[in-house]
């Protein structure tokens, strides 16, 4: 890394999200130069889906729940659970939705309608939906990023694209599976972005039922926040939602966005 180079990416790592308010904002090929010169012979010593810098609860003890949906964008998963989203919207329920890249080109006019909507965050995740890995680590059979480069174009395509659409630069990053290596996530920080995990697991990959995805709301304690996902239709993550809602808003639970509190 040249004197310049190094310069530069001791004021990105260091202000954060502060250098993508500025204009013009660094090149994605220069930011991937910068990392890539960053990480030059580091392995990563970690993998999974709760290694330190990722946040999993909200800091509160207030009875307050987080609701986050994924929208994933593969082949099978560019579907919008319409049901979900029309009962959120009825009941003023807020929620943080993280968008890949894919999903929005897939519903380009459904994005802009819930980017619009105060009720609804709009987070990353992702241009092409792969777990954060700077060596090609796979999980669940999706190949993950395969260098500090690949790792940048994924968090920042989608940021940039989330952005144009919006006019608003997203702060949270979620990667496709929620699994990621340590210097994934010192990555993710570097380009502005807090990693999302969670605490309570909704629906396994929308692959539960209706009455699985209930039950595992209702073990809910204050400052959860629940994986959940909104591009699956045909799956019971939505019925269970619109099941649970009503039982913990009567034991007293609020459902918030991730950052209307501190994370931890």
């Amino acid at each position: 890394m040249n004197k310049v180079s190094a310069v530069l990416f001791a004021i990105i790592v260091s202000v954060g999200s502060t250098v993508f308010a500025s204009s013009p904002l660094p090149s994605i090929e220069s930011l991937k130069q910068l990392y890539t010169a960053r990480y030059a012979g580091i392995v990563p010593v970690q993998w999974g889906e709760k290694i330190p810098g990722v946040r999993t609860r909200l800091d509160t003890k207030e009875k307050v729940i987080a609701l986050t949906l994924d929208a994933c964008g593969s082949a099978k998963g560019s579907g919008v659970d319409s049901r979900l989203v029309e009962f959120l919207i009825r009941k003023q329920i807020p929620a943080t939705l993280f968008i890949n890249g894919r999903w929005i080109d897939a519903n380009p006019v459904l994005f802009r309608q819930l980017a619009a909507n105060p009720l609804f965050e709009i987070a990353n995740h992702g241009i092409r939906h792969k777990p954060a890995s700077v060596s090609g680590r796979s999980v669940y059979g999706i190949a993950g990023t395969k260098n500090a480069g690949e790792v940048v174009e994924e968090i920042e395509q989608d940021a940039r694209k989330i952005e144009a659409l919006t006019g608003v630069r997203p702060k949270l990053y979620r990667s496709g599976t929620a699994y990621y290596d340590e210097i994934a996530v010192q990555i993710s920080q570097g380009l502005g972005h807090e990693v999302a995990g969670y605490s309570l697991l909704g629906d396994a990959g929308a692959t539960w039922s209706a009455a699985q995805v209930k039950a595992a709301l209702l073990k809910a304690v204050p400052g959860d926040i629940a994986l959940l996902h909104m591009n699956h239709p045909e799956a019971g993550t939505g019925a269970g939602i619109m099941a649970a809602v009503p039982e913990l808003q009567r034991r007293g639970f609020r459902f918030v966005r991730m950052s209307d509190y501190p994370l931890k």
